[in-house]
């Protein structure tokens, strides 16, 4: 790393959250913080999605995941195209039509007040832990350039510091700013991705594609593994991904937000859709790369080969050691800016509006809403901070961690969406009950049910860490078995009702 590379990454870092502020203007009502008064094209809402679910954990977390196995993850992106069509038909109407502020609104209308905090306050907890995983993941690239230069920097301060930064043009420019940085630091990062892939393409020996196919680096579809205990089975990764995307872009305010940011809702449509296909692109290039780094380093494991702390590390090592001088910190800056997607907004609103005003049990003035807005934001800002301290020791690529832990709730968050649609007899009080039985039943299911990771079979119930052929259900049967089980719950628990609810 050069004094070129270092003056890059700041005069990035500083100028993002200032160019966002400019973006945003001035906030006049709580409705232009939160939503951007429905003025954001869809095209802009489309980069600005996929920013918001892959950022730094698709650009650092990726490559590894295809440098120790193969192309099979890519399978998880078909199933995020099949679930984004579902949504975009069933559930955007609903939202941009009923001019809803947060994606529990609907929840409220159709069930009450109480399903709808209970959903919020599920998301703003699932949120904190899966976003602290995000801004955890920025740090790693951060801590490598310091080490170039001798300093040993701690991981929290290293998030603290990029946490300032991201709070700055949130505060300041709400969803508006959010939407447009995000969408310009995903087309910086896939920017910085196929340079890499020229530079690799420049050093890697004749034949090194051959090679990898031998190797099986480039497999897709895995028909022969267990579906119960590998994640990348062809079925357990396209149906897994497909009722996931479903959850993270139905029933996650983080992603909600942006699309009812859009003008109508063709333009949110055409967004959802359209982010599933750039997400899949965009998968298979980091997976490119990370097949391309195991011909570079002929395919030494990451920490007992090549000295690292992690294999999450491998990427941004090959960055700062092996790019050369401007390029490295254009690429860096772009990894450093995904930290920027700022789930901030989402945060607060989901706070303010289906939280706080049913403390208070009042509707809020919009100066009310908005300064609360930005008190929130502040908060969260807080929050995500501390917790993003709680990953250092992860032992995974942290893409998997962060999609496990949206494990014990996003079945239950859209499984309670799915309930109000088909189970006209339902009440509140059985979709509440059906919620909290499903979140239990998951982290049951999670800590405590252990299959072989060989054959898939059920070994048995232990809550211990898993040990030697025993591991947990593979992460993305999560969401399915969650939806399932608050259908089951809620549906019979229906039946007690005669009519049709009124609400």
């Amino acid at each position: 790393m050069r004094v070129l590379d270092l003056a890059i990454i700041v005069v990035f870092l500083i100028g993002m959250p200032l160019l966002g502020v400019l973006i945003g203007g001035k906030q006049r009502s709580a409705k232009d913080y939160f939503v951007g008064d429905g003025k954001i094209s869809w095209w802009v809402a489309c980069l600005s999605v996929v920013s918001a679910e892959t950022s730094t954990l698709t650009v650092l977390s990726v490559p590894t995941v295809a440098y120790l196995g193969a192309f099979t993850y890519l399978q998880l992106a078909i199933g995020y195209v099949i679930g984004r069509a579902v949504v975009a038909f069933v559930l955007l109407p609903r939202y941009v039509a009923g001019n809803m502020t947060t994606a529990y609104n609907f929840l409220g209308q159709r069930f009450g007040g109480g399903l709808q905090a209970t959903a919020s306050v599920t998301f703003l907890l699932t949120r904190l832990l899966a976003d602290g995983v995000r801004l955890f993941a920025t740090a790693i690239p951060v801590k490598v350039v310091l080490s170039a230069y001798g300093v040993d920097a701690a991981y929290w301060l290293i998030v603290a510091v990029l946490g300032v930064a991201m709070v700055a043009y949130t505060f300041f420019g709400g969803v508006r700013a959010v939407v447009w940085v995000d969408a310009i630091q995903m087309l910086w990062y896939v920017l910085g991705g196929i340079a890499v892939i020229w530079v690799l393409a420049w050093r890697l020996p004749d034949g090194w594609l051959g090679a990898a196919v031998d190797a099986g680096k480039t497999q897709l579809f895995d028909f022969a593994s267990a579906p119960l205990s590998n994640q990348y089975a062809a079925v357990t990764a396209i149906l897994g991904g497909a009722v996931l995307s479903m959850a993270s872009h139905g029933a996650d305010q983080l992603v909600v937000q942006r699309l009812m940011a859009c003008n109508d809702v063709r333009a949110s449509q055409k967004a959802l859709i359209a982010s599933g296909v750039v997400v899949f692109l965009q998968f298979a290039m980091f997976l490119l790369i990370g097949t391309m780094l195991w011909s570079f380093y002929r395919g030494l494991d990451p920490v007992s080969g090549l000295g690292l702390t992690t294999g999450d590390e491998l990427f941004a090592s090959f960055i700062v050691t092996e790019l050369p001088s401007g390029l490295s910190g254009f690429v860096i800056a772009g990894i450093l800016a995904a930290a920027l997607s700022s789930s901030l907004g989402a945060l607060a609103s989901s706070t303010v509006t289906d939280v706080y005003q049913r403390v208070v049990r009042r509707e809020l003035t919009d100066a009310e809403a908005l300064r609360m807005g930005r008190m929130w934001t502040v908060v969260w800002a807080g929050a995500l901070i501390v917790f993003a301290s709680m990953f250092t020791t992860t032992k995974n690529p942290i893409v998997e961690t962060a999609l496990a832990i949206t494990g014990y709730t996003y079945g239950a968050l859209l499984g309670a969406f799915v309930l109000g649609l088909v189970a006209r007899r339902a009440r509140q009080v059985d979709a509440i009950v059906a919620f909290v039985v499903t979140v239990a039943v998951m982290a049951f299911v999670i800590l405590g049910m252990k299959f072989s990771k060989a054959t898939g079979q059920f070994l048995g119930v232990d809550f211990a860490k898993a040990r030697g052929d025993s591991v947990a259900l593979a992460f993305p049967w999560y969401t399915p078995l969650g939806v399932a089980v608050t259908l089951v719950v809620g549906g019979l628990l229906s039946l007690r009702h005669r009519t049709d609810s009124a609400v």
